[in-house]
């Protein structure tokens, strides 16, 4: 018996890397699974089945049930084709990873529009669209499970991805406000930071020493150690755990902390400019945090 025998599970970006070993094993675990993958290049540019169906063929083969869709994630129409494969395949669905993703890295002041658009509309506009489609079927049932991909890039900061932060640091409100919205239809909602060398991750420039040792660090990482904590997640075991933060590093896993007030000061009489430049900013200084990056913070190697 497997966590997800009788499930079916829908994986965007599932044809490589992270995804990949997510549908992967959601099917060991018993799921049938949708392997979402637009099969674009490192860019986004282009399509491909073949990636998702080469997995749903690795399924196949070893005894389980999956089908490959080819549709995009950043358009609200094709995003409820995809959800739509499942339910046309399998009858159902039961859960949804939010993994699909690309990357266009560059310093914020020399970020055009476009580049800042790609990155949002697969990563933040993929994940709302594919998820409010799945919530039609998931309310009707009164069950059903999120998964969203974060990064440390939105959670804590990296250089040269303003584009990627904004859209990853999004996911995590967005999968708060599903797990509160979507509550009282016994559906949950939690975000997975993962640190994995991919094809993606291997596309960003080392133009300093600094993201040199970065990247150097993270081709360490495999996509395989990621997979077991968020298919943990859409399984009934772990139908009490909503609208939470998690990290994955190869054999570490993390609970993030979410924003809440650590500093607070009062003044009966309000507020003017300069009292606050005298008293809040000095008060409150001591308790900054600093300009980390996520290589700042997490300074160890991965157990």
């Amino acid at each position: 018996m497997g966590l997800l025998d009788g499930k079916v599970v829908l994986v965007t970006g599932g044809g490589r890397g992270v995804g990949r070993c997510i549908a992967l094993q959601a099917a060991q675990e018993g799921a049938r699974v949708v392997v979402n993958d637009l099969g674009a290049d490192a860019t986004g540019q282009g399509s491909d089945v073949t990636p998702a169906q080469q997995v749903v063929d690795e399924i196949v083969a070893a005894g389980g049930e999956a089908v490959a869709s080819g549709d995009s994630v950043s358009s609200w129409d094709s995003a409820r084709a995809i959800v739509q494969t499942a339910i046309d395949a399998f009858g159902q669905l039961d859960g949804v990873v939010n993994n699909a993703g690309t990357l266009r890295d560059c310093m914020f002041h020399k970020m055009d529009e476009e580049t800042f658009d790609t990155v949002v509309k697969v990563h933040l506009y993929g994940s709302f669209y594919v998820s409010r489609a799945a919530s039609e079927v998931f309310r009707k049932q009164m069950s059903g499970a999120y998964v969203h991909m974060t990064s440390a890039a939105g959670l804590i900061g990296n250089l040269g991805q303003v584009n990627y932060s904004a859209a990853k640091l999004g996911m995590v409100g967005m999968s708060k406000a599903i797990a509160v919205d979507m509550e009282r239809f016994n559906v949950r909602s939690n975000a997975v930071a993962p640190w994995a060398w991919t094809r993606l991750i291997a596309t960003i420039p080392e133009n300093s020493p600094e993201q040199a040792a970065r990247l150097e660090g993270l081709k360490k990482l495999k996509p395989e150690l990621i997979s077991a904590f968020p298919v943990a997640l859409l399984s009934d075991s772990a139908s009490h755990v909503n609208g939470q933060v998690f990290g994955v590093r190869a054999n570490e896993i993390y609970l993030f902390s979410q924003s809440r007030p650590i500093r607070i000061m009062q003044d009966s009489s309000g507020w003017t400019p300069t009292s606050v430049i005298d008293r809040v900013i000095p008060a409150f200084a001591p308790a900054f945090y600093p300009i980390d990056k996520a290589r700042d913070v997490f300074t160890w190697e991965p157990g």
